[in-house]
This record gives structure tokens, C-alpha cells and sequence, in this order.
């Protein structure tokens, strides 16, 4: 992926380049066409050129004899020039500051020498003129001009053109792809490190990256809160499996203790061999047996509705006074608990809630016989109803800190929980239920100062 964003963004480059390049050749051609044309066509009488060629002017013959005028030699000195005046055949006949190696017969071969190359010195271009029959050779020192001799053919000019060009457009490539990399290395590696932390938060790897400077630096902070959301999420996600894991596993063992149970006294009973009264006694323990393993579907059932807040409630106008001291009068005339100590106060006759009276009478029996089963059969528990709260308290042996901490965790029994029957769900059950009325519960507790139950319903349940 890094590659290939780089691969675009050099193909991007190299297009402008050579699109550049065709656009500077075509400015370059038109330019150069211009020029030309107007070297051409603007030839003006300064130039050396013509200087020599209007010097015939100056050049006078008579008898034959040529000579140049008094003007001409000012012309000539103030040019830092020289003149030689040939006849038809080569031979000088005067001459005028022309240096000592100059020579004194030229062949038609050493004029074009002397034309086309320095054949006095490197500082002197030499012009050729005629008037009538008299050729005349003008050396100009300190020229401004030089004379650049070609030797080309239409072929030569294209293959040199061609191989110019090719040259041009290959360094111009190299520099384009150097440069391209180089910026393409600055833009995509940023890039490239998103991607990859995007597909780090698909793989679930949520290690944080290290925070670039520029542009870029608000995304990657960005990346890296959502990186610890996902993180801390995550950690939820796997907690939540393992206390799933967890319920199965309580679920597993608590079902297989009455099952076991079931199946060994069905085993007896199919033995054939006892008595009436051990056969009643062995069906009696079947029941139970099997009345705690509906109890414990029930409430698995229950948890997990009221876990994801699908729990129906069929809510009603109650006197919670009335409401709550039912439930302790059936407490009370239940025989495991006829003896126990259990005082009711309210202090009003008449505080009304809309509440759902079969899971609230669940809730509020959990608490009341949590405090009963799990102390001393001595202890003294107090129920109180007002307009905030139900306060159920007794003055047990209490509960220890760590205890207290996990009290509402599903299947948790505490260290100092002597009593291990029941499903491990009831107060789980009993303050998911209290929550669905939109209420709380607070318990508070010291070791052998007792426990204090508060259950606080909104005032919105309240009439």
C-alpha cells in the first residue's frame, strides 16, 4: 500500500513534468524561430558586415591603381582595422595598417583560409569586398563578432536534435522521479502510517503510536483516543465473557449437585427393595430436588432478562406501608423463620409507589431473608418504611469489606457465608430488580455491627 501511494504520486509528478517539457520545447522552438527571423530581416548598418561592404565607397581607382580616401583610413583606424587591395589575380596593390605577416599574393584557396578561419591572430576577423576588378581584404581587431563555421547535413541536425532531446527528457525524468520520491516519501508516509494504524484497530492491537509534528498530528490524536476507547471497550467485552464464562460454569455446578441428587434416589427407588416410608421420603427429596432446579432456571432466566433490560413490569398504585408489612407477616408465618426477631415501623400509614408488587415483594423478601439466614438465629432485624426509603437492618455479624464489594456479583457467596443453598443469583436479581423500578439500593456494613439494607425508589414511582 505504501508503494503504491507512492507509485501515484510519481506518476503524477512525472506527468507535469513531461507535459512541461513539450510546453518549453514549443515556447523554446517559437522563441528560437523569432529570433531568427528578426536577425534576419533587422541587419542594421553598424553591424561589421556592412561596414565592409559600404567600404567600396571609400576605395578610388584610377589608372587602374587603386586607393583608399583620407576618410576611409579614419574610418579604418577608428575600427582598429586594416585593408588590402587585391588585382583579379590575387596580387596585393596597397595596403593600410595590415600587420607584417600579412601576405602579398593570395590564391583563391587563401582567401576562402583566410575567410573562414583566424589565420592572422585569434583577436582579428577578416571580411572580403570588390569594387570593379579590385578585391580587398578588411581585418577588423578586437571584434565583437566571430564567425562559426558548420559542417551539417539534414539527417545529422535530426539525429542530433533527436539524441539532444532524448538526453533532455531522460535528466528531466531522473530529476522529476528524485524529486517526486522525496515529496512522495514526506506526504505518503504519513499517509501510509494511518493506514496501518487503521488496520491495527481492525486487528484489535491497540498500542499507541508515536505523535508526528505537522498536518498530521491531529489525526494520529485523533487514532489514538479512539485506540484507548476501543482499548478500555475491549477490556469490558473480555470481563463480561469471563463473568458469562463464570455464570455458565456456577450454573453447570449448582445443576449437577440436585441432578446427582435425583438420579442416585431414583436409582434406589427403582431398586425395589425399601420400605413405604423411605419410598416417600426418597420421592419427597426428588421434588425438592427438583423444584431448586426450576428456582435456579427461573432466576438464570430473570438475571439474564433484566441483564439486557427486557424485563415486563405491570406496574400498579401500592401502599408501600401496607405492601411491606405483608411481606414481613408472611415471613414471620413461614416455619423456618416463626421465631425469628423481626420489628415493622412506618412512619406514615399511607406512602404510595407505582411498583411492580410480584418482583418488588421478590426484591424486598431477598434482603429481608438475607438477614435472617445468613446470621445468627438470635439476630434482631428491623424493617422501616418511609417517604425515601425501605431500611431493612439487623445487628448480625455483618459483612466484610471485601465481601461487601462483590455482594452484588452474580453467583458470589461470601467467605463467611455459612449457609451455601439457593441459586448465588438473589441479590443480583433483587437490585436489578429494584433498578428496573428506577430506584438503588445502598448496603452498608461492619463486621459484628450488622448490615443496613436502604432500597430509594425515584420520586417520579412515587404518588
Amino acid at each position: 500500500m505504501k508503494w503504491k501511494l507512492t507509485a501515484r504520486f510519481l506518476l503524477s509528478v512525472l506527468s507535469i513534468v513531461i507535459i512541461v517539457i513539450f510546453v518549453n520545447t514549443a515556447i523554446l522552438i517559437g522563441l528560437l524561430t523569432y529570433r531568427l527571423s528578426n536577425d534576419y530581416d533587422g541587419v542594421t548598418a553598424d553591424t561589421e558586415e556592412n561596414f565592409v561592404r559600404d567600404f567600396k565607397k571609400y576605395i578610388e581607382i584610377s589608372n587602374g591603381t587603386p586607393s583608399v580616401s583620407e576618410e576611409g583610413l579614419q574610418h579604418l583606424h577608428q575600427r582598429n582595422a586594416w585593408i588590402q587591395l587585391l588585382d583579379v589575380n590575387g596580387q596585393v596593390l596597397g595596403s593600410h595598417f595590415a600587420p607584417d605577416k600579412a601576405q602579398s599574393h593570395y590564391t583563391p584557396i587563401d582567401l576562402i583560409q583566410v575567410y573562414k578561419y583566424k589565420e592572422f591572430d585569434a583577436d582579428t576577423t577578416v571580411y572580403v569586398g570588390s569594387k570593379d576588378d579590385v578585391s580587398y581584404l578588411i581585418g577588423i581587431k578586437g571584434s565583437d563578432s566571430t564567425r562559426l563555421i558548420m559542417h551539417f547535413s539534414g539527417s545529422s541536425v535530426l539525429q542530433f536534435i533527436g539524441k539532444f532531446g532524448l538526453f533532455i527528457v531522460i535528466a528531466d525524468l531522473l530529476v522529476a522521479t528524485l524529486v517526486g520520491w522525496l515529496f512522495g516519501r514526506t506526504l505518503t508516509k504519513p499517509l501510509h502510517a494511518i493506514i496501518e494504524r487503521i488496520r491495527h484497530l481492525k486487528n484489535h492491537e491497540h498500542m499507541p503510536n508515536k505523535m508526528p509534528r505537522g498536518v498530521y498530528k491531529p489525526v494520529f490524536e485523533n487514532l489514538n483516543e479512539v485506540s484507548r476507547e476501543l482499548a478500555a471497550h475491549e477490556q469490558e467485552r473480555k470481563r463480561l465473557e469471563m463473568m458469562r464464562e463464570e455464570w455458565i460454569s456456577n450454573v453447570s455446578h449448582d445443576m449437577k449437585t440436585p441432578l446427582a441428587s435425583i438420579r442416585g434416589y431414583a436409582e434406589l427407588l427403582n431398586d425395589g427393595k425399601m420400605t413405604p416410608g423411605e419410598q416417600t421420603e426418597y420421592a419427597q427429596i426428588i421434588e425438592k430436588q427438583s423444584l431448586h432446579m426450576q428456582d435456579l432456571l427461573d432466576d438464570l432466566n430473570l438475571t439474564m432478562r433484566l441483564r439486557h433490560q427486557q424485563l415486563p413490569l405491570s406496574l400498579s398504585e401500592v401502599n408501600m406501608v401496607q405492601f411491606i408489612r405483608e411481606i414481613v407477616i408472611d415471613t414471620l408465618n413461614t416455619p423456618q423463620y416463626e421465631q425469628a426477631d423481626i420489628e415493622f415501623n412506618a412512619t406514615k400509614d399511607v406512602i404510595k409507589y407505582y411498583i411492580d408488587e410480584h418482583f418488588m415483594r421478590r426484591a424486598v423478601m431477598n434482603f429481608l431473608h438475607n438477614a435472617l439466614l445468613h446470621n445468627p438465629s438470635d439476630v434482631a432485624v428491623n424493617v422501616l418504611v418511609d417517604d425515601t426509603s425501605i431500611t431493612i437492618s439487623d445487628n448480625g455479624k455483618g459483612i466484610s469489606a471485601e465481601d461487601l464489594e462483590h455482594i452484588f456479583e452474580r453467583y458470589y457467596r461470601g467467605t463467611n457465608t455459612e449457609q451455601t443453598h439457593g441459586t448465588g443469583l438473589g441479590t443480583a436479581i433483587a437490585r436489578d430488580i429494584i433498578e428496573a423500578h428506577g430506584g438503588t439500593v445502598i448496603i452498608t456494613s461492619e463486621e459484628q455491627q450488622g448490615t443496613t439494607v436502604s432500597i430509594q425508589l425515584q420520586e417520579g414511582e412515587k404518588e
